[in-house]
């Protein structure tokens, strides 16, 4: 299990991303106008319009995991995207998680 990344909203991307990697922040990647990925080396922050947001308008930690099935997560409540299977959970003091793991 591993943080995967931070998700803040991005309803203006372009200026959003500049504004990241003028703070010298590196582009990881970037998928289009609905999601882009900066990080410093270590941590990751992922800029997100509102069809990519899990809790819209609400900055979401999302924690990388191997198995979600394993921690009891099947069914309706996982969503396949395009990069991974996750689910969103809430901790003990109602903020959001997204749990993931990677499709191979």
């Amino acid at each position: 299990m591993k943080i995967g990344h931070v998700i803040v909203p991005a309803d203006a991307l372009d200026a959003q991303l500049a504004f990241y990697t003028a703070l010298g922040l590196t582009t990881r990647f970037r998928d289009g106008d609905r999601y882009a990925a900066v990080t410093d080396g270590s941590v990751t922050i992922g800029l997100a319009d509102a069809s990519q947001q899990p809790v819209p308008g609400r900055t979401v930690l999302s924690i990388q995991v191997d198995d979600l099935a394993a921690l009891g997560y099947s069914g309706d409540d996982v969503v396949t995207g395009p990069h991974e299977r996750r689910v969103l959970v809430t901790d003990p003091g109602g903020n959001p998680v997204v749990l993931y793991e990677k499709l191979a």
